[in-house]
């Protein structure tokens, strides 16, 4: 209970600090996000995530969906194998997990966001 108390600390002052700089609240508490901090996972805003991590949850988020939206709306009818789509949709993630990352690293550096330990 108290690392959940101290997470809930530090989130608050994450948001806090990226309110006052003018951040958008769509980039520091994205829908996702907040599905996942409902649910009682306790991860960073995605300025304060690890690079890393917010590839991986973009990525993981968005491939799947994406290639399901996809095969509905288009693959169904062309003929597509399901190791193109599968591949294509991989890649689709991984593409958009990393400038989805790479967004967030820029607008951490560009506000001047202290590390998340640092809170």
């Amino acid at each position: 209970m108290v690392k959940d108390a101290e997470f809930v600390r530090k989130k608050t002052r994450a948001i806090e600090i990226m309110a006052s700089k003018g951040m958008w609240s769509s980039n520091y508490a994205p829908p996702l996000y907040r599905l996942l901090w409902k649910l009682g996972v306790n991860i960073p805003p995605p300025p304060f995530t690890p690079f890393r991590a917010n590839m991986f949850i973009f990525s993981m988020i968005f491939g799947p969906a994406w290639g399901f939206m996809m095969w509905l709306m288009y693959w169904k009818n062309t003929g597509n194998g399901l190791l193109s789509v599968l591949l294509t949709s991989i890649f689709a993630g991984l593409l958009f997990g990393f400038f989805m990352a790479m967004f967030h690293y820029w607008r951490k550096v560009v506000n001047k966001l202290p590390e998340w330990e640092q809170l």
